[in-house]
């Protein structure tokens, strides 16, 4: 443990707050510009004549740009450092959403999805490793902070996208507004992120030995397959919902509240699972949640639309800030941790990228959303199998063989259980 590490939540708490305020603040924009979309897609639809699957690469081109991005995190993070990489990173996407007031064809509008995309790729991948060396005795409750914002953020696009866009009567300009406090991030970015940058300062971990390592690939699966259903229900939950007569003020309200349920899991079920280095029970149950909800949406949808909303997001924001948390539980030091982090959402962000996607090909198959409800209700079951391998005795052996100079994770915090509960 490094002294300065206990004195960020002790004995400097205008610093630690100033940190806390950025990781929120940061996290807010990392989604609203993905859920903006969805609620307006009638109206973006009949300006820029984007059909459904065309639709689809709003969501789909920005979630493989993540993907991307993630695998050239490390990479960047010692070639920049890790607050300048984050800096870059909240220029392009405050960059991108800001465009989209001159997005006046349908291939313009996925270039901006795609600037936005890479600026949350660097973000989302290096972000987390200066959480970790900044407050490693406050791990999970931190990402849970962090993902809650990020959710609460997709609330705000999805809520605020179409009520902008009516009163400023260009869906235009109400998508290019909600880019508005990436700006404040990057200023509040500037001020707080530490100087001292302990992934610029450790020799680069290759990623490529972790692609030979089945944990690394485990991981992948589980976050992709979960992830993918948050991209489905992120592109088409609204329309969906507006074939059943739903407004796009209502239908996005449905996405809110979605996105807002997501962030009360991911701050909470962190949280709870706090002082226990075991987080499958918790991954299981919100597993469960994820397939009340798709069961629901398939069977039911006109029965409780809120609830699925609400119990869906639950299920998949407990899962990403707890998956998060995994990753990270695996080794002790910030750069290797970051480094699988990195492989997870690289692999798993491109097989997310997928979903909305086939859900659009199915939709067109069967003319409707049932098949791709349907689909990640499969997809849920195989991920909880795949939890159960996920028992933090193993986490070391688990690393052991992708390459002992490079990831050695012997001393891990599987070894300190003690730190690793406060964690």
């Amino acid at each position: 443990m490094r002294p300065h590490a206990e004195t960020t939540l002790t004995t400097r708490p205008a610093r630690t707050f100033l940190l806390l305020a950025t990781v929120v603040l940061t996290g807010v924009n990392l989604r609203s510009f993905l859920t903006a979309a969805g609620p307006l897609a009638a109206d973006i639809q009949r300006s820029t004549g984007l059909s459904q699957q065309g639709m689809a690469w709003l969501t789909f081109l920005p979630v493989a740009l993540m993907g991307a991005g993630a695998f050239a995190s490390p990479w960047v993070a010692r070639k920049l450092g890790s607050r300048r990489a984050i800096l870059i990173a909240l220029a392009m996407l405050g960059l991108g959403s800001l465009l989209r007031f001159e997005a006046h064809s349908g291939l313009t509008l996925i270039g901006t999805a795609a600037l936005c995309g890479l600026g949350v790729a660097v973000v989302q991948a290096v972000f987390p490793a200066v959480i970790k060396s900044q407050m490693p005795l406050w791990l999970a409750p931190v990402m849970g902070l962090y993902s809650a914002a990020m959710m609460g953020g997709g609330a705000l696009g999805a809520q605020l996208s179409p009520l902008l866009a009516h009163a400023l009567g260009d869906w235009r300009l109400a998508l290019a507004v909600l880019g508005l406090p990436c700006l404040l991030a990057l200023g509040l970015a500037w001020i707080a992120l530490p100087a001292s940058d302990i992934c610029a300062r450790t020799r680069l971990v290759p990623l490529a030995p972790l692609l030979r390592c089945p944990r690394a690939w485990l991981l992948m699966l589980c976050f992709g397959l979960v992830n993918g259903g948050y991209s489905s229900l992120v592109a088409w939950l609204a329309p969906f919902y507006q074939t059943h007569g739903w407004s796009a003020t209502g239908s996005g309200s449905l996405v809110a509240v979605m996105t807002l349920s997501q962030a009360a899991a991911a701050l909470l079920l962190p949280t709870l699972a706090r002082r226990n280095l075991d987080r499958r029970t918790w991954l299981w149950l919100s597993l469960a949640l994820q397939a009340v909800a798709f069961t629901g949406l398939a069977a039911w949808p006109d029965l409780s639309p809120k609830l699925w909303a609400a119990v869906g997001g639950a299920g998949l924001g407990g899962f990403f800030a707890l998956f998060m948390v995994v990753a990270l539980d695996h080794d002790h030091r910030p750069a290797h941790a970051a480094a699988l982090s990195a492989v997870m959402q690289g692999g798993g962000f491109f097989l997310a990228a997928i979903a909305p996607w086939l859900a659009a090909v199915l939709h067109d198959s069967t003319d409707g959303f049932t098949a791709g409800w349907l689909v990640h209700l499969g997809c849920i079951a195989v991920v909880a199998g795949l939890t159960a391998k996920l028992s933090p005795s193993g986490y070391a052996a688990s690393l052991s063989h992708s390459h002992p100079a490079v990831l050695n994770p012997a001393k891990s915090a599987v070894t300190t259980p003690m730190r690793s509960g406060q964690a």
